[in-house]
């Protein structure tokens, strides 16, 4: 596979406290590095930004980016993939990249809620120390678009809540989307590269971390404007659950205490459930429905798949 790093002028001699680690495929992540860049006089020098593009294999993008990694006043690096490697060697790879103390997992498609988003990780880092620390999403600033109607539902339901909520399941509320590591805990426990295609590996690998380590939430909130319409969340449903039933099997005592498992295997003693699954998901599409009903029916065609899984 071809690889290709471009640094910029302030890359070299940096001695960064944190680097924040960004993945992104098909996706243009400049706004959030130029909002990122905002806080470089404020950071003073204790933060990077590693970039992997992985197999966008877009050469107008590639220019673009290095282009804007060129100006910015934070250290910063594109990593340019040939050809997509998944999420979770994606994210190990920039792990491996990282010069902080201190990872912080960020997804391309997040935007920081307040002018001290990276100051206030920073600070986080170097006053507590601690193992694992998630700042939680909100969607403060996602699109209100008809067509996203549903998972914006969805997502702030489940999702976005408080600090203070997720700290009562610490492990589920764990996700890359904006995730502090301390560099230490993560060379004890990498992401499972044997998860493929959407979900849970981020949650999978909460669950083994948190037996070893304490896992904290916090609210410094970054807005995931990543919105997907119904047709595009039950395709990574349909996605996600091989990756579910693996983590089930590895993860029993954890996995029981979620809804979506209890849910799933009432499902899976009912009788002639193949044909009553693509039911859920036409309900889901029916735009005239209210999206809390429509949700609904997602989230059990959601269970549906997951109780053939498991």
């Amino acid at each position: 596979m071809s690889v290709v790093i471009h640094d910029n002028a302030a890359c070299g001699d940096a001695r960064p406290t944190l680097s924040v680690l960004m993945p992104f495929l098909r996706d243009d992540p400049s706004d959030l590095l130029c909002m990122l860049d905002r806080e470089a006089q404020g950071v003073g020098g204790r933060a990077e930004l590693i970039v992997l593009d992985d197999g966008t294999a877009d050469p107008a993008l590639t220019a673009r980016l290095t282009a804007l990694i060129d100006a910015l006043s934070l250290p910063a690096r594109l990593i340019t993939l040939g050809a997509n490697e998944g999420r979770s060697k994606g994210r190990n790879r920039l792990a491996q990249e990282a010069r902080g103390r201190f990872l912080l997992f960020l997804d391309s498609d997040m935007r920081p809620d307040h002018a001290r988003f990276l100051a206030d990780w920073v600070d986080l880092a170097v006053n507590d120390n601690p193992a694992v620390a998630f700042g939680g999403f909100s969607l403060l600033q996602a699109p209100t678009d008809t067509r996203y109607a549903v998972h914006r539902q969805m997502a702030a339901r489940s999702d976005c809540i408080s600090a203070d909520q997720r700290t009562l399941q610490p492990e589920k509320y764990v996700f890359t989307s904006n995730l502090l590591v301390r560099r230490d805990v993560f060379d004890t426990e990498s992401f499972d590269a044997g998860f493929s295609g959407w979900g849970w590996e981020d949650v999978e690998w909460a669950m083994r971390v948190s037996r070893r380590f304490p896992v904290v939430h916090i609210d410094n909130p970054a807005t995931h404007m990543g919105l997907d319409t119904v047709e595009a969340l039950t395709a990574k449903y349909e996605q996600s659950a091989p990756n579910f039933a693996r983590v089930a099997a590895r993860h029993p005592d954890f996995v029981a205490a979620y809804p979506s498992y209890r849910v799933a295997k009432k499902l899976k003693a009912v009788p002639g459930l193949r044909m009553i699954r693509p039911l859920f998901k036409q309900v889901a599409r029916l735009g005239l429905l209210p999206p809390a009903l429509r949700g609904f029916s997602l989230r059990l065609y959601r269970a549906a798949l997951y109780a053939e899984a498991i």
